[in-house]
């Protein structure tokens, strides 16, 4: 699973300091003194080339202007180069100290032993209080280009290229919310477990095609490729194909023997195309990771065009939340879970929602909601920075969902349920 997935909102960081990514894992990396220097030296250079008179004319000296803007920048940057070095050597400290008691807690998990509170870092993150970054006045900031996100109508291009698949659309979203109401129900998930993950991810009124970023506009601009009512990501869809495809087929090949005709010929045809597609997701080992890089690719994302299929998608969309329950009762846990438990473990991974669900209540007033996140996901995610005890994010999951079920959306899908 995920290591610390997606939130539905807020996917941009919410702090102005640099974090960057160090040889080590979880780890924030001081700046190099030497190479903003030596770039700034480079550039001074440059623009005294280009201000160079041309022959006959007099010979000029770089404006005073510029020089000073350089020797500016040149403090600003000894001094944001300090503050941020003193912060990267404290956060390092505190993220290698969360990762040092979750694996203390799996340890001790795994031999029968009980936890307590200070198997938990109690303390909350370090935030930098520096100055900002100071901006080079030779090398002005262009605007940031990302890659774009694939959207929905990549993943059905991508399926009838690589596969020679198209989906069965549903004729509308309430009959796709019909099938994957029966399907949910009969996974053994409760009404209020899938009205109110659905309300949270899919913002109450989002259709079975949905991607992130484009909740309340279509014409925005997708976040990630997390799509449909539980909001899997492409990577989610490979990877429970994987997992989970022979056991999709085998069900379909029991349908199909009842069926006769035009309609048996159709679901033959599916059955074949999850074959091949299986085949693919089953093509590396069973891992995040790797399921990871073949999400990325042209066949990754015709896999999670599946999502589309009114046949396949409520299947995909339900077990990634059945994957969740039967891990936590794989685990031992025998209850019911609440809707904003189960998705704690949709939202930072099974392993790390189980961590939180599983402690007892006092506990989660005080242990801060750092521990179950990496340092990206949590920079990521003001939510969990905002509720930064546990208690506090699901206070705020559960707020969130009974404002989200209030909506028409919402209100067909408990309908459907019976």
């Amino acid at each position: 699973m995920p290591p610390s997935l997606r939130q539905r909102i807020g996917y941009e960081s919410a702090l102005g300091f640099l974090i960057r990514s160090a040889p080590k894992p979880m780890g924030i990396q001081p700046i190099s003194r030497r190479c903003h220097y030596l770039l700034a030296i480079v550039f001074l250079a440059l623009a005294a080339l280009a201000m160079r008179p041309a022959v006959g004319q007099s010979t000029g000296a770089v404006p005073a202007d510029l020089a000073g803007a350089v020797e500016q920048y040149r403090r600003a940057l000894d001094a944001y180069n300090a503050a941020h070095d003193r912060y990267a050597a404290v956060a390092n400290a505190y993220w290698s100290a969360v990762t040092e008691k979750r694996k203390a807690r799996n340890a001790k998990r795994a031999a029968g032993e009980a936890l307590t509170i200070d198997d938990y870092v109690l303390d909350q993150p370090p935030v930098y209080t520096g100055p900002p970054k100071p901006k080079n006045p030779l090398k002005p900031e262009g605007p940031e280009h990302r890659a774009p996100v694939p959207l929905v109508s990549d993943f059905v291009a991508a399926a009838q290229k690589q596969f020679g698949f198209v989906p069965r659309f549903p004729q509308s979203d309430l009959q796709f919310k019909q099938v994957y109401a029966q399907v949910a129900q009969a996974a053994g998930l409760t009404k209020d477990q899938v009205v109110r993950i659905y309300s949270f991810e899919a913002t109450g009124n989002g259709s079975y095609d949905v991607e992130a970023g484009l909740e309340y506009n279509k014409h925005g601009r997708a976040i990630t490729t997390a799509l449909g009512y539980n909001q899997l990501l492409a990577t989610n869809s490979v990877e429970i194909l994987a997992e989970k495809g022979p056991q999709f087929i085998d069900a379909f090949r029991t349908e199909a023997s009842r069926l006769t005709g035009v309609e048996r010929r159709a679901l033959e045809s599916k059955i074949d195309v999850l074959r091949k597609m299986v085949a693919f997701a089953r093509s590396v080992p069973d891992e995040w990771g790797q399921h990871e890089t073949l999400a990325g690719t042209e066949k990754g994302l015709a896999v999670h065009a599946l999502n589309l299929d009114i046949d396949v998608g409520p299947l995909l969309q339900t077990q990634k939340l059945l994957d969740s329950v039967v891990f936590a009762r794989r685990k031992g846990v025998t209850r019911t879970l609440t809707a904003a438990e189960l998705e704690m473990m949709n939202l930072t991974g099974d392993g790390n929602g189980f961590d939180m669900v599983t402690m007892p209540h006092e506990w989660r007033e005080r242990v801060p909601t750092a521990n179950f996140f990496r340092p990206s996901g949590y920079f990521d995610n003001p939510v969990a920075q905002r509720n930064n005890v546990v208690a506090k994010l699901i206070a705020a999951t559960d707020a969130r969902m009974d404002e989200e079920t209030k909506k028409q959306g919402a209100r067909d899908l408990a309908a459907a349920l019976r």
